[in-house]
């Protein structure tokens, strides 16, 4: 799956996996500065030196002297996983979600080889992008993104996790740290996070968690008596 054409007012399913399938992140510095690039990244007017310039401010602390922000896309939701990430996102700017992931892959590439002292980039190619052409189809991808990625990373793995949905739901709410599910969860806010009009169609946790439910118990494979859940 390539890029597929998008413009202004387009939301973007966004996946980059890393380079062989070897993971793109190596230990809990390098996660949280993932989320740290995807608040730093995404401004117009960014500061090339933004880990220098903020490394005595708090984690989305921007300084006083930086201009008013100006987002280049809107960040609706994000997941990091171990060898891939994947963002919804939606085209604000002409030309901004490029510029965005040009950006946020580039930092990792260079920080990566910086760091563990490699050469070349930490990813298999280009992004691929999935333009969302449908409402059903917004509503399918983010519990997609948000839930069944998150999922899969609950302790027992994902079939445990769907025999156990509240808790692996409240799991990944209050202890997973790298998924913007504690957002749509109301446990905490996100400063790179802006929901638009994905936040009208799940305007509190309780319908996005109903939602989530439904979709993903109701997936091709689910055993039956799984798909029961949903109903409750």
């Amino acid at each position: 799956m390539r890029v597929e054409p998008f413009g202004v007012g387009s939301f973007v399913h966004a996946m980059k996996r890393g380079a062989r399938g070897l993971p793109i992140t190596k230990d809990m510095s390098d996660k949280l500065r993932f989320s740290r690039l995807l608040y730093f990244c995404n401004e117009s007017h960014g500061d090339e030196y933004w880990e220098r310039t903020t490394k005595e401010l708090g984690m989305f602390q921007r300084p006083e002297i930086w201009r008013d922000r100006e987002p280049l896309t809107r960040i609706v939701a994000w997941v990091l996983m171990p060898n891939h990430f994947h963002l919804l996102l939606e085209e604000i700017n002409e030309g901004g979600i490029s510029k965005f992931m040009q950006r946020l892959c580039g930092s990792m590439s260079a920080h990566h080889n910086a760091k563990y002292h490699e050469k070349g980039s930490v990813f298999q190619g280009g992004y691929k992008g999935r333009t969302i052409k449908s409402d059903s189809y917004l509503r399918q991808v983010i519990p997609y993104i948000l839930v069944k990625n998150v999922f899969e990373l609950y302790p027992g793995g994902y079939t445990k996790a769907l025999r156990e949905f509240d808790s692996a739901w409240q799991w990944g709410v209050e202890e997973f740290q790298f998924s913007s599910l504690p957002e749509y969860g109301g446990l905490r806010k996100w400063p790179s996070i802006e929901k638009g009009f994905v936040g009208e169609i799940f305007p509190d946790p309780v319908s996005f968690k109903k939602h989530a439910k439904e979709i993903i118990l109701s997936r091709v494979g689910v055993p039956e008596e799984l798909k029961a859940l949903a109903l409750e």
